[in-house]
């Protein structure tokens, strides 16, 4: 490995840093466990491709809700005491879902309603589990902690559909809830051992200086990267319908096919998330490289004569997803005063995953009509128009 690869993995020397990081792996793990059991249970009970989308919309909603109230609390309390928190509230919840499949229940309004409030804590958790980073690593390593820790979903999304196959196969659904709601506890535990008194400090302003500070919105360079990440989100970064449906419906390929190309993006992504670890502090200017390097991906997978070329090109897709989604977190950070870091995180949070659902509607409603290459196509395209978009934000006066 090169020097700068060595320095990338330098915030893993922190062992706060370290239980962080091990604890956002095994709850985004758990999550695939939870989410992959509920699916089958929801479509055994009733049959209905509507009735499982009721599950992401009860998922999603207390986001759209909750994301900004979220980024104000991160900012008035430690980020720390809130993934006490709601950790704690999630081993309960998830613990209850495991108690409504256990005892069979045919009424999806229980589970619904659970899904909904564990959406509400996770609400929290995601933003929170954003805002600590500083507080962690300081402002040293905050570039290069921030892009690793968009590892974890990568790492947690190479290995986490086939262990819970694996897991629901042999243990059944209930297990799968359970091992959720442990990995939730696993997270408590790791949070837990760090100890308040080694966190970098934040300032903490009252109400005056948050007036006179003004608000995210208000900084250019956070605005850029707002626009950058809702856009891409909304064309770009609907991999679980896009990869899906060109697999099967591209390709005629198998179950087998379908989880083989989701692995293999996952792990580019971490190669990804590594390249945008390297450099020893980034810019909303080096998002314009990120936009780049995906746009270009993406208009190369689309162009996959074959579903063999297809799998081999799969790495790199995931690749440029790593790099640009390590880029854009630590673009973020960096762009504003770290007391305001739960405010923008929670923005950033909002324009990800609110409109993920829009967005493979979206896609999906393309591929219906067109193809899936077109799909991946106007993904790439957006991609590569961001870039242009953030040269031309960020060019000198």
């Amino acid at each position: 490995m090169t020097v700068g690869g060595l320095d990338a993995l330098r915030p893993f020397g922190n062992r706060r840093f370290s239980l962080y990081f091990a604890g956002q792996v095994v709850s985004n793990t758990g999550t695939w466990f939870q989410n992959l059991a509920l699916s089958l249970v929801i479509l055994d009970l009733t049959g209905s491709a509507q009735a499982l989308s009721a599950v992401t919309i009860a998922q999603f909603t207390p986001l759209l809700l909750l994301a900004i109230p979220a980024g104000r609390v991160a900012d008035r309390f430690r980020p720390r005491t809130i993934l006490l928190v709601t950790s704690a509230g999630s081993v309960l919840v998830a613990t209850g879902l495991a108690a409504t499949v256990v005892a069979g229940t045919t009424d999806l309004r229980l589970v619904y309603g659970l899904v909904f409030v564990l959406g509400c804590v996770n609400t929290f958790e995601r933003v929170a589990a954003q805002a600590i980073i500083f507080e962690i690593a300081g402002p040293e390593t905050l570039t290069r902690a921030v892009s690793l820790s968009t590892i974890a979903l990568s790492a947690a999304r190479s290995i986490g559909p086939g262990l819970a196959g694996i897991a629901f196969a042999g243990l059944g659904a209930a297990w799968c809830m359970i091992i959720n709601a442990a990995s939730f506890a696993v997270v408590l535990v790791a949070i837990a051992c760090i100890r308040p008194s080694r966190l970098h400090a934040r300032p903490r302003l009252d109400r005056a200086r948050r007036r006179a500070q003004g608000t995210p919105l208000r900084n250019r360079d956070f605005v850029t990267i707002l626009v950058v990440n809702s856009a891409i989100a909304l064309l770009a970064m609907n991999m679980m319908v896009v990869i899906t449906s060109s697999v099967t419906l591209g390709f005629d390929g198998d179950a087998t096919m379908v989880g083989a190309a989701h692995a293999l993006n996952a792990v580019g992504a971490i190669v990804g998330g590594m390249l945008a670890a390297t450099p020893v502090s980034v810019s909303v200017r080096s998002l314009a490289w990120a936009c780049a390097v995906f746009g270009l991906a993406l208009l190369a997978n689309a162009a996959a004569p074959t579903l063999g070329v297809f799998l081999f090109l799969a790495p790199v897709l995931g690749i440029g997803i790593g790099y640009y989604l390590g880029v854009l977190q630590a673009a973020a950070q960096v762009s504003v005063p770290p007391a305001q870091l739960g405010r923008a995180m929670s923005l950033v949070t909002l324009g990800s995953y609110g409109m993920a659902p829009l967005g493979a509607f979206l896609m999906g409603t393309v591929i219906d009509a067109t193809s899936w290459q077109v799909a991946m196509a106007i993904g790439g395209v957006a991609a590569l128009a961001c870039t242009a978009f953030v040269r031309v934000r960020t060019r000198p006066a």
